[in-house]
């Protein structure tokens, strides 16, 4: 038969607690290789305890320092982006623009005569005259401003006719090919009266020749240099 195990009692418990107890007293904080057993496993297990509390808890906090960090840069990516994005869509519309103005450019330009078209263009508005059943008093090119790019011809014009001839050849005249404008216009009725009397100046415009150009370049150069 197997003997019995014995019995634990209430009274063995508190000799056993009263023991643990007893050694944690007069302990030496000084010099704790002379604790009890249990002082000493306890001490253990507490600088075990400490030392991996500490050890998580600077793990932890290089973890928030990195997230930290990353969260930073995250923003700053994104303000770069943004910044980059906006550059991008103000550099297309800025394309865009330059594109239209070239267009514009390259428009008006086709409606600039050169030198040798000049005359062409006199007639054209001498004829736009006549075609309207209008007399030409006075038809007398002046002296051209020349321009960076361009030089400008003014024009004295007097003519006589119906008002609503007058009418007509302004318009046909604004509807030339080439660019041409009436100023100063002024009307007062002929001696007879029985017709008007204009008088105006029409300016019309033309793009300087490669050569022209060169001499201006030449000219602005020698400018900047006795400056």
């Amino acid at each position: 038969m197997s003997s019995a195990k014995p019995k634990i009692t209430k009274a063995d418990i508190a000799a056993h607690l009263e023991g643990v107890k007893a050694q944690f007293q007069n302990l030496d904080p000084k010099d704790p290789s002379l604790w009890p057993v249990v002082p000493k496993v306890l001490l253990c297990i507490g600088i075990a305890v400490g030392v991996l509390a500490g050890a998580w808890y600077g793990y932890l906090n290089t973890l928030e320092q990195d997230l930290e960090a990353e969260r930073n840069k995250e923003t700053t990516l994104r303000q770069e982006f943004s910044t980059k994005m906006s550059k991008a869509v103000g550099l297309e519309a800025l394309k865009a623009q330059r594109e239209l103005v070239q267009q514009y450019v390259t428009q008006l330009e086709k409606q600039l005569p050169n030198k040798a078209e000049m005359a062409a263009l006199l007639s054209d508005v001498n004829h736009a005259g006549m075609g309207r059943g209008l007399q030409f008093d006075l038809f007398r090119p002046g002296s051209e401003d020349v321009r960076d790019y361009y030089a400008e011809l003014p024009i004295t014009v007097r003519v006589s006719g119906r008002f609503h001839d007058m009418g007509s050849f302004v318009s046909d005249v604004a509807h030339l090919s080439r660019i041409v404008t009436i100023n100063n216009v002024s009307l007062v009725a002929d001696a007879k009266g029985s017709s008007l009397v204009m008088d105006a100046q029409a300016r019309t415009y033309r793009y300087l020749d490669p050569e022209e150009m060169a001499v201006r370049r030449q000219d602005a150069k020698k400018k900047g240099n006795k400056q």
